[in-house]
């Protein structure tokens, strides 16, 4: 976007070295904001941190986790604050893991709307997830009521100016069961694409995210007991930690698998680690048996060049179809089919290699810089601004809008 009327955005997200959802996506969009000459001044609403902490003067840590008062605290900055406009980065667990501040710290944006613009990014729906896997609801009764109130508070979120989602599946599901006109699609983005680095002389398997409910790595050991009688030197890692209502999880399945050689369980990984992390693996695999909205391990597999193996479900099935991004796929929950696709790429490092390649190609369609002019180009609109965009930003607005 080329330079317009500057401008105070405020970004109410989870946000590094916090641990709360979305942190990492957090982090690259205020730095892709924050690089735009229409931003003036940027200006984070974070998650509270256990211990204080050095930071930069705009960042704000004023909201925690499961704190029944978040929204409004959230506001109360917001008002001192005075932004042009906010964006708020959320899923529905972003406020907490317990029910009822979740639900309540989603009226932060129907709050906030009557004093400013309000933006909401929303990478999931309650109408998308499967609340048994994602450990939400196991109870019939309690599912139904879940749903219910997933329905009043998805009314309440799009009370903002304007919700977008990550997902075009998403975006029709708002238009269509919800009547909304202010719901809009916002592509996910890769974070960084550069050089691909090349792949590790030792077969690695990688797995990245937060384990225990819908992301279970009891498939992927089984698998690399398997590989490892064919491929002795394999190395598989399972980088990241438990989901909230998984907790203990990763510990009790490295407990169980003690007996394979080759496993790491890196724990939490630094924003900083990240790049590593990719780059020393050969395959990316998603031990998902459901999805709850965009894969941002899918986009950072593509930024850093590496192929995937995961099954053919749900969003990732449309990541495949809409963005581009390629993969072998496996049977959910099947050992055997799981390991025939790894193999298959650690066996075959140059169909590893044109594998990653293309999934980079996808990520560099489009990146988050491209989606920060995309909402710029909002904000602007709906202060009465004029704009023009370079040639990249109006191919993003153009597939959004």
């Amino acid at each position: 976007m080329q330079k317009g009327m500057p401008m105070h955005i405020a970004l109410v997200t989870a946000f590094p070295p916090s641990k709360g959802s979305l942190n990492e996506y957090g982090f690259h969009f205020a730095r892709a904001l924050g690089n735009k000459a229409e931003v003036r001044q940027l200006s984070i609403v974070a998650d509270t941190l256990a211990e204080k902490i050095s930071e930069a003067p705009h960042i704000h840590r004023v909201w925690s986790f499961n704190d029944v008062q978040t929204a409004w605290k959230i506001n109360q900055k917001l008002d001192d604050l005075k932004p042009d406009a906010v964006i708020f980065n959320l899923q529905f667990a972003s406020f907490g893991d317990k029910r009822i501040p979740a639900a309540l710290g989603l009226l932060a944006p129907w709050m906030s709307k009557s004093k400013r613009l309000s933006f909401t990014l929303l990478h999931n729906l309650f109408e998308t997830v499967d609340l048994s896997s994602a450990g939400y609801a196991q109870n019939p009764i309690l599912k139904t009521a879940m749903n219910l109130a997933g329905n009043a508070f998805t009314r309440a979120l799009l009370k903002s100016d304007l919700i977008a989602t990550t997902m075009p599946r998403y975006v029709d599901i708002l238009r269509e069961t919800y009547h909304a006109k202010n719901a809009f699609l916002a592509p996910h983005g890769s974070f960084d694409v550069g050089h691909i680095a090349p792949l590790p002389k030792t077969p690695t398997v990688m797995t990245f995210g937060k384990f225990g409910t819908y992301k279970k790595v009891e498939v992927l050991l089984e698998a690399h007991a398997e590989l490892q009688k064919r491929l002795p030197d394999v190395r598989l890692v399972i980088a990241g930690s438990d989901s909230p209502n998984a907790k203990g999880y990763l510990e009790n399945a490295a407990q169980q698998y003690q007996h394979l050689s080759n496993v790491v369980f890196t724990g939490y990984v630094a924003e900083e680690d990240v790049p590593r992390i990719f780059s020393d693996s050969t395959v990316v695999a998603f031990p998902y048996e459901s999805t709850t909205g965009s894969s941002g391990v899918l986009h950072q597999a593509g930024q850093f060049g590496r192929a995937a193996v995961m099954p053919e479900i749900g969003d990732l099935a449309d990541l495949i179809a809409d963005e581009g991004y390629q993969a072998l796929s496996f049977k959910p929950g099947d050992v055997a089919s799981l390991t025939a696709a790894l193999y298959d790429l650690l066996s075959d490092k140059e169909k590893a290699l044109a594998l990653g390649q293309a999934n980079h190609r996808a990520a560099s369609g489009i990146t988050l810089d491209d989606v920060a002019d995309w909402y710029l180009l909002h904000i602007s609109r709906l202060l009465g601004q004029t704009w023009t965009l370079d040639k990249q930003a109006k191919q993003v607005a153009s597939s959004t809008i």
